[in-house]
Parts: C-alpha cells; sequence; structure tokens
C-alpha cells in the first residue's frame, strides 16, 4: 500500500507513520519528494492491516492500495483463463456453453417437454427452479425437494447437466444431491456464510450479480469462494437496476468486458432476467456473445402466457432454435466454439 502524506509534512510527522505502518506488520520505505512525501507499505496485503485506518493521522492525505482487493479472481494471480469442468462440459478457454430451461420447474411433464426441446437445439445444460426468490410471499414460491425430484428425472431422461438455484446454507447439502452447477442469485450474491457453504461442496457455482452490486463488489464475492478453496466459479451479469424503466433491469454488457479483463473466471450472460422482455432476449444474446461472454443462461418454456413465474421474459421453443441458428456469426467472429 502507499500511504501519502499531505504537503510540508515535518521529518517527525513521517517518522511517527512510518512507525505505525511497522507496527502493523509493513515495511516501511518513505520517499521524499520536493513538496510532498509518500510511505511505500511493503507487505501482503492479504494478511496484514488494512492502512486505510492511518487517515486518521492529521498528516495522512489519503492511502491507496496496490494491490487489487479480489486477489485470486484477478488476472494478476492467473492470466490464463479458467476452464470450469461440469462433469465433463468444459465452459471457458474458447468454448461456449448454452444453459436453457424455464424459469420454474412447474411439472413435469414441463420441464422434461423443455429439456428435451433445448437438448435437440443445442443446450448442454438444464436450469430450473425448484426454490424461488419471490418478492412477494403469495408468489409462486417453487416446488422444492419435488422440482429437485423432477430436475433429476430430466437429467436422467436427456442426459442434461443440471443448473438450480440454492437459497439458504441449510439447502446446499441437498440441493448438491441433484444439482451440476449450483447457482447463487441476485438477491443472495453478497450473502457470505451461502457463498462458503458452497464453496465448501466443491461443486461448480454460479454467482450472479446482485441487482445493485459494483463489478468490484461482484469479484469480491467470487473471492469467497475461490479463497475456499473452490475454483469453479461461473460469474453471471444478469442486469442491474437502473432508473430505466422499459426494461425489468438493465443488463450491463460492459461488465461483461470489464469482468473479462479483469478476471480469469468464464462469464456468463442471463439475457432473460437483464431486460424482462422475451422480444429482447436473442438481440441481447447477440450483444452477449459479441462481447466475449462464455456462455448464456436464457429462460426458455413450452407456453410461456401460461408460465407461473416471469411468463413475459421466457421465450418458447421456436424463438429459442432461431436464436442459436443466429449465433454462429458471433461465435465465429470472437473464436469460440460451441459446445
Amino acid at each position: 500500500m502507499i500511504v501519502i502524506l499531505k504537503p510540508k509534512t515535518s521529518k517527525k510527522q513521517v517518522e511517527e507513520v512510518a512507525r505505525e505502518v511497522q507496527k502493523l506488520g509493513y515495511t516501511p520505505h518513505p520517499i521524499f519528494g520536493e513538496l510532498q512525501t509518500v510511505i511505500a507499505a511493503i507487505g501482503d496485503e492479504r494478511t496484514h492491516h488494512t492502512l486505510e485506518s492511518l487517515t486518521v493521522f492529521p498528516q495522512v492525505e489519503r492511502v491507496l492500495p496496490v494491490q487489487k482487493r479480489y486477489k485470486t479472481v484477478s488476472r494478476e494471480s492467473k492470466s490464463e483463463d479458467t476452464v470450469v469442468d461440469v462433469d465433463g462440459i468444459k465452459i471457458g478457454g474458447g468454448n461456449f456453453v448454452i444453459m436453457a430451461g424455464p424459469c420454474s420447474v412447474e411439472s413435469e411433464e414441463q420441464l422434461i417437454s423443455t429439456a428435451r426441446a433445448v437438448k435437440a437445439r443445442g443446450a448442454k445444460i438444464l436450469r430450473g427452479g425448484a426454490y424461488k426468490p419471490r418478492t412477494s410471499p403469495y408468489e409462486f414460491q417453487g416446488l422444492g425437494r419435488e422440482g429437485l425430484r423432477i430436475l433429476a428425472a430430466a437429467k436422467q431422461e436427456t442426459g442434461l447437466k443440471i443448473i438450480t438455484e440454492v437459497l439458504s446454507e441449510r439447502d446446499v447439502e441437498h440441493v448438491c444431491e441433484f444439482a451440476d452447477v449450483l447457482q447463487v442469485g441476485a438477491r443472495n450474491a453478497q450473502n457470505f456464510q451461502l457463498l462458503i457453504e458452497c464453496a465448501k461442496s466443491r461443486k461448480p457455482v454460479l454467482l450472479k450479480r446482485g441487482m445493485s452490486e459494483r463489478i468490484e463488489e461482484w469479484l469480491l464475492a467470487a473471492e469467497y469462494i475461490l479463497s475456499q478453496g473452490n475454483p469453479n466459479v461461473l460469474l453471471c451479469e444478469r442486469g442491474i437496476r437502473t432508473f430505466e424503466t422499459y426494461t425489468r433491469n438493465t443488463l450491463d454488457l460492459a461488465a461483461v468486458a470489464i469482468a473479462k479483463k479483469e478476471s480469469h473466471l468464464p462469464v456468463i450472460v442471463d439475457p432473460s432476467q437483464g431486460c424482462g422482455r422475451a422480444d429482447l432476449v436473442p438481440i441481447l444474446c447477440r450483444g452477449a456473445v459479441a462481447v466475449g461472454a462464455d456462455g448464456l443462461l436464457i429462460e426458455v418454456h413450452p407456453f410461456p402466457a401460461e408460465a407461473l413465474s416471469d411468463g413475459q421474459q421466457q421465450i418458447d421453443f421456436n424463438v429459442f432454435s432461431q436464436l442459436i441458428s443466429e449465433l454462429e456469426p458471433f461465435l465465429n467472429t470472437t473464436k469460440r466454439k460451441l459446445l
């Protein structure tokens, strides 16, 4: 870290701050300029006390971190792309994967018909919510354990891998029995105890960005998982809440490009949640591929008008089929291969 002192700080005041830097576990190296002095504090910021508290000294102007706060997530710790292996399906490193299925598991017929349809059109992973976090307690909350059983039946019939959301620490072990990828939703993006429990499972984790979460906070949430020894993290941009009301959320494609630059982790885009409008989903899918995303998480339903949750943002089988066919030129341009 670098401690920047105010102009005309006396040598005695510099020494006072240097002693405190040393007391906090760093090696201080004062650098004297004509007008201003800085102290380079040498040490591992991951294991030492933060020096930001030094701003209580009247002679300290500000403290700047040198290392990124997200250590293991950053490109500085690993320059090559991470490839997350979901039971043989490798995501990242030039591989592009489609995850598709309904917002909620509603019935065995609904889910299995969707699983067959999305598999036939190129999906490798079936999405479907058994547990649903809803804004109102009176809205459909999912089928719970019955929903997990139906997901298992769909996997057995089609061979698709399963991604489903886990809402609570107490559910992690049970959901792991059925899921190949654990999804942490936007409402739990900074539920750190849940992130730690998911990490301990050693299952791949798809971490959605919180609806009001800054990119740094998103990457720091991923750091919780990696710091527990689980490197299998998929970042997911799913739109953020802004002042715009034309769409449900504002899909931040710039965040995808930034995450790819700052982090070695694969980045997935959820265009369905990202805009909340089925008619915009195909367009946003093309945009996601163009900015370098490693996969898509798309809501697909046999009859969106009859869906028990978020029908307005789910596409039917025909639109899904057309969408997939339109991705090829964008994948070729960005040198990605559809699995």
